[in-house]
């Protein structure tokens, strides 16, 4: 998926993994009690930030489509008009999947 928007620093845009519908065993999940995804796929990056305490340059490591996990409460929802997500800085990120 493409999308226009740049983030910039060290700020990355997710989109995140639709909620499940049904549990394992096969009982469907209303819409009330779904919870919020906790993975997504990286859709852009920024260049990167500047190390506080000696000015070094610290490019971003994660790059576009990898699939991402991230905290519950990790991130600022925006909305555009290709659709919802997630942007918030790399360190909110946990890992790379």
């Amino acid at each position: 998926m493409k999308i226009n928007i740049k983030p910039l620093h060290d700020r990355v845009v997710i989109l995140p993994a639709p909620a499940e519908e049904k549990t394992e065993g096969g009982i469907y999940i209303p819409e009330t009690a779904k919870e919020k995804p906790l993975k997504g796929t990286v859709l852009a990056v920024g260049e990167g930030t500047y190390a506080t305490n000696n000015g070094d340059f610290i490019p971003t490591k994660v790059k576009v489509g990898d699939e991402v996990v991230y905290g519950k409460y990790a991130g600022t929802e925006i909305t555009l008009p290709e659709g919802t997500f997630l942007i918030m800085r790399e360190s909110d990120l946990y890992a790379v999947i």
